[in-house]
């Protein structure tokens, strides 16, 4: 399966909800994404500042990858960063190793 490091937040409210940033595979087909024991599938367009689904529990998520500048939630979050991916995320995705010790960070939000 491929993988890629990936912005995940559960929309609790609709709105905002708990983030983190954790390696995603991928389905054969990419249609399907597993992290962490769980399976997401496509809203395919029908959610509400949500584009995928928890197969099992039905939670609403955004998912997407991970913007160089640090800015992918769209309201005001904070935002855990899984151990595994962490150094990488820093080095290769932001472009500053110099805070790969930093675990956690506040996302502003577009919004």
């Amino acid at each position: 399966m491929q993988s890629r490091i990936m912005y995940i937040e559960r929309k609790e409210d609709g709105i905002v909800g708990p983030a983190r940033i954790g390696r995603v595979e991928f389905s054969k087909t990419g249609k399907t994404l597993y992290y962490k024991n769980k399976e997401f599938a496509s809203l395919k367009g029908s959610g509400f500042k949500t584009n995928y689904y928890d197969v099992e529990t039905e939670e609403e998520y955004w998912i997407s990858g991970c913007r160089r500048d640090g800015n992918n939630a769209l309201y005001n979050t904070e935002v855990e960063i899984d151990n595994d991916v962490r150094e990488e995320y820093w080095r290769d995705i932001r472009n500053e190793p110099e805070n790969v010790h930093v675990k956690t960070l506040r996302m502003m939000g577009k919004y």
